[in-house]
């Protein structure tokens, strides 16, 4: 077996990604609830700490100032749909 071939099957990335995607729904609605954003800045910087040790080799990207943006302009709610 070659290294390329070593890789998560279907199943499992499609778990990885769901994963990935609640906890950073969970940190955006916790910084929109908490209010700890009086700018986009200051929820970035929220959102950051609370995402940094929940993933391997955690670099922030522009998905996260989208998210903080909407933090910061009143955007966000807690609605599912």
């Amino acid at each position: 077996m070659k290294a390329s071939e070593i890789h998560w099957d279907e199943p499992a990335r499609a778990k990885i990604v769901e994963d990935a995607d609640r906890v950073l729904r969970e940190a955006v609605l916790e910084v929109a609830r908490t209010k700890d954003a009086a700018s986009s800045d200051d929820a970035f910087a929220a959102l950051n700490a609370r995402l940094k040790d929940r993933f391997i080799d955690w670099e922030p990207g522009p998905d996260l100032r989208k998210y903080a943006d909407a933090i910061a302009a009143g955007e966000i709610s807690g609605d599912e749909g």
